[in-house]
């Protein structure tokens, strides 16, 4: 049997005679003949060195190999399994030699108001918190700023639960993650969320203790409960750095900005910047003169003006690169983020973006893509009923579902969007997007909406003056929001609203019958003053005779002012009036108009 052809046996560096004998299924008995063939006296149960059960392995025809050995490549492959997918697959390639260290690339996770952006916004010296609405990040933005000659790139992910799906792609891209808890709040349920993306991203975590100036401050509690989520603090025997910080008052910063830079020290965070530029999409949208920009982080490789890319299901030639404050630049090396003017269409947000050697072969990726992105579309789309269909469920009874259009103003708000609407969802109310997409409200959207009796969410998007005349004549309800949860907080009341509500009856007119007219094959006519509020053909009717009810629940036969048919008759005019099944009028009486009104 060659040395090929043998079986190959993980052995211990230290082994008895009795597992010996049971790792090569044979008898100790063997085992121990074979042993002292070769000098050495040993019981069942005293241990071989390596050394020693490899020549015994050797002479009964299996091949030894270090039990060390196979446990140190399992563990270099569940380290490298760990890493995120982004890194696999642009260093996959990569010669070890061409790889050096780049930025550390910090996402900043937490809590709504604890301070995210402020923090951020001292640390690059900008004020982003006041231009935001209500204060609360909306979109994803990057950043990069210096501490000590090191470069570090920020993320700066929304922290309202709301937007778990951006959060999360901030994670993905990041070396580290930057947890903010406040002092006086502690660990919150988007505290955990924001920790699972954190854990989920194979990234390691600092945890800034934000607001510790505060008078209400409890920091020995906050770690107590970070402690309960797995986060135990250095000084508490763990291996998590938690920094003290105040935003408001510029404390703790150097600080937070060397435990950054020291965690990242003991990470693999390198590339090759000769490389053909590779990375992620953070942010994408379409402006007027410009067409679509995208805002790229370079993971690997260097991105050039000029250079071909695809970004998903875009592509196009670098137009021009912008950094974060709009300066136009030639390049951007590993960790830089940029934006990108000459892509054809606005990618996705978490989009991989790749350079390629020319513009037939970007083109052929993305037509490729573009083809099999809109197959899934069609599988996916086939629906189980018509509309019309739906609808007529929906009239009779048979199902409860608010039906919504959602327009947003870039691609990194859509999907989070989408998906507290969706989430708002119970078994009594369904929740259904019809259309979602980036940009103003249209004329279509309203088209949509009116032939589908949907509701219109715009998210920092607005209307447009055709859709506002459309909606005008049909009836359609836009409802905008530049803050996240007023929206789902309407929403939700909406639904709960669907849900088993009570009508009354709303009296809106009172006209007083002033002279009767007999018509033949018509019956009689009213002809009444309208004394109070105003009288709606689409109303229901009671007559009311010397204050007691003569007759309720009736329906307008026909309503006019002079000899026009009208729709509704105002306080101060007369009209004439027809009810059907009713043929009692007498001088005096009054006629109340009542519409149904929901109470609650």
């Amino acid at each position: 049997m060659t040395q090929q052809e043998r079986q190959i046996l993980n052995v211990p560096d230290f082994v008895t005679v009795r597992e010996l004998a049971e790792l090569m299924q044979v008898s100790p008995i063997e085992v121990m003949k074979k042993l002292i063939a070769n000098g050495i006296m040993a019981s069942i149960n005293q241990q071989l060195d390596y050394d020693t059960a490899a020549i015994i392995i050797e002479e009964m025809n299996f091949q030894p190999r270090p039990l060390r050995e196979v446990q140190e490549e399992e563990k270099r492959a569940e380290m490298e399994a760990q890493k995120p997918q982004w890194r696999r697959e642009l260093y996959g390639t990569e010669e070890v030699a061409q790889l050096q260290r780049r930025p550390p690339v910090v996402t900043i996770l937490g809590h709504v108001d604890h301070g995210k952006t402020s923090l951020l916004d001292v640390i690059r010296k900008t004020n982003v918190a006041d231009g935001e609405a209500g204060g609360i990040t909306q979109a994803i933005g990057a950043y990069q700023t210096e501490y000590k000659g090191q470069k570090i790139t920020f993320i700066d992910t929304p922290g309202h639960e709301a937007f778990t799906a951006m959060r999360a792609r901030g994670a993905q891209g990041a070396d580290v993650a930057v947890l903010v808890v406040a002092a006086d709040d502690g660990v919150m349920p988007t505290t955990r969320e924001a920790l699972n993306h954190a854990k989920a991203a194979g990234v390691p975590i600092v945890v800034a203790l934000n607001k510790v100036d505060k008078p209400n401050a409890n920091p020995d509690l906050v770690k107590q409960e970070l402690s309960d989520v797995g986060l135990t603090p250095d000084e508490w025997g763990g291996d998590t750095l938690v920094v003290p910080v105040s935003a408001r008052n510029k404390m703790g910063l150097e600080n937070l900005l060397e435990a950054i830079l020291l965690v990242a020290e003991e990470a693999e965070i390198v590339a090759n910047p000769k490389s053909k530029g590779g990375g992620v999409v953070l942010e994408s949208r379409t402006e007027k003169g410009r067409g679509p920009l995208a805002t790229l982080l370079v993971q690997n490789g260097t991105l050039h003006t000029g250079d071909i890319v695809v970004a998903g299901l875009s592509y196009g030639r670098v137009k021009s690169l912008f950094d974060e404050r709009g300066r136009k630049v030639d390049e951007a090396p590993p960790s830089f983020p940029v934006s990108v003017m000459g892509l054809d269409i606005a990618p996705q947000v978490g989009d991989r973006f790749e350079v390629v050697p020319n513009i037939k072969a970007a083109a052929s990726i993305a037509d490729g893509r573009r083809q099999l992105a809109q197959q899934e579309a069609n599988a996916q789309a086939a629906p189980v009923m018509t509309l019309e269909d739906f609808f007529n469920r929906f009239r009779q009874g048979e199902n409860k579902e608010l039906l919504l259009i959602v327009k947003t103003d870039v691609h990194g708000s859509l999907e989070p969007v989408v998906n507290s609407l969706e989430d708002l969802a119970s078994d009594e109310v369904k929740v259904r997007i019809l259309h979602a997409d980036v940009g103003n409200i249209t004329e279509n959207d309203v088209n949509l909406a009116s032939a589908s009796h949907a509701v219109i969410i715009g998210f920092n998007s607005t209307a447009d003056i055709a859709a506002e005349r459309v909606a005008s004549s049909t009836g359609v309800d836009i409802r905008t929001y530049d803050i996240i949860y007023k929206m789902v907080e309407d929403v939700e009341k909406a639904l709960k609203g669907m849900l088993d509500p009570v009508y009354e009856d709303k009296v809106v007119g009172m006209a007083e019958v002033r002279q009767i007219f007999n018509i033949s094959r018509v019956g009689q006519i009213a002809g009444c003053y309208v004394r109070t509020g105003t009288i709606r053909r689409k109303s229901k009717a009671r007559v009311v005779r010397r204050g007691k009810i003569v007759a309720d629940g009736l329906t307008i036969g026909s309503l006019k002012h002079l000899k026009d048919d009208v729709q509704e008759v105002r306080q101060g005019f007369e009209c004439g009036v027809s009810l059907d099944k009713f043929n009692d009028f007498q001088e005096g009486d009054q006629i109340e108009f009542l519409v149904k009104e929901r109470v609650n």
